[in-house]
């Protein structure tokens, strides 16, 4: 089972003057130790989850970007990037840009985008549900055929694009059968968004939660109906550990809980937990990290992770 670590707020000792400084030794720590990934949000206001709108949150691609330049060998995603944020064709180079400038460590995380209040705030259209949902199967069809090399057009209902050149191509993982950045597709609605991943997504990112059973009970029917392998995907979980579960003060406590979602099936857990820049956060985590590295979630065999 695999580690990441998720920095989901900025509000740092310093303030923002120290945000490069706390964000580039984050990184190069949780690269050094062997964690596995490093996400962060993309947003445009910060989420009432983690404080409030006013707090300071940076874009998520250039924190990516500055995080490559700090670290050689973990990989890096934004948890999730809204499919309202930027044009697909503009998606595309994007992830492509951070893929071949971090040697092939790009994920493409996205999901169907909620947070109305940034976009009313910055002027950035926010188009109903159903919209929003159709613009993200477009953009997962337009995103495939960039990271794929075809450059026919593409005429959707939302986006058409005359030639969808992608040059360079993104480097992606030394796998023949996942030549491009994992496709993440973020959400666990059980109708349209699991069907998606079934469809279109190389690995899910799904809440740690009572219902994770459910919905990767679902996550499989969809794949049976679309006669995808089930196994093919990547299953991650974002995980909050608190103070009664923290790697810090309790380690024990966290391996179990991450061994409990190794037997559900996830591959991957996304941990986010308070005062990651403090010292020895993220050692603590790391040291949770070679304690779960051999545990097989459920279906997997070893060799495959």
């Amino acid at each position: 089972m695999r580690l990441g670590l998720t920095v989901p707020a900025f509000r740092w000792p310093g303030g923002p003057a120290q945000i490069g400084l706390h964000l580039g030794r984050i990184a190069r720590t949780a690269d050094e130790l062997g964690l596995a990934s490093l996400w962060v949000m993309d947003h445009y206001f910060q989420v009432a989850i983690n404080g409030r709108a006013t707090d300071p949150m940076i874009d998520g691609y250039s924190a990516l970007s500055f995080a490559a330049a700090h670290t050689s060998r973990i990989r890096l995603g934004t948890l999730c990037t809204g499919v309202t944020y930027r044009h697909p064709g503009l998606l595309g180079k994007l992830v492509t840009t951070l893929d071949v400038l971090s040697g092939g460590r790009a994920y493409l995380g996205i999901g169907a985008a909620w947070y109305e209040e940034e976009h009313a705030g910055l002027g950035v259209p926010f188009p109903p549900l159903g919209e929003r949902f159709e613009r993200l199967e477009e953009t997962l069809q337009i995103i495939g055929k960039m990271f794929s090399g075809d450059e026919t057009p593409y005429a959707g209902r939302h986006y058409q694009l005359a030639r969808p050149l992608n040059s360079p191509q993104p480097l992606g993982r030394v796998d023949a059968r996942r030549p491009h950045p994992p496709i993440l597709i973020g959400g666990a609605g059980e109708r349209k968004t699991l069907r998606l991943v079934a469809q279109y997504g190389d690995a899910c990112n799904i809440y740690d939660s009572a219902d994770l059973p459910r919905k990767l009970a679902v996550l499989r029917e969809h794949c049976e109906r679309l006669n995808r392998p089930y196994e093919e995907i990547e299953k991650t979980v974002l995980t909050r550990f608190t103070l009664a579960n923290d790697p810090r003060t309790n380690p024990d406590a966290s391996v179990d809980h991450l061994v409990r979602l190794a037997e559900l099936g996830v591959d991957h857990a996304i941990v986010a937990f308070p005062g990651v820049h403090t010292d020895g956060a993220i050692g603590a985590l790391a040291e949770v990290a070679a304690k779960i590295a051999d545990v097989v979630p459920l279906g997997r065999q070893a060799a495959s992770l």
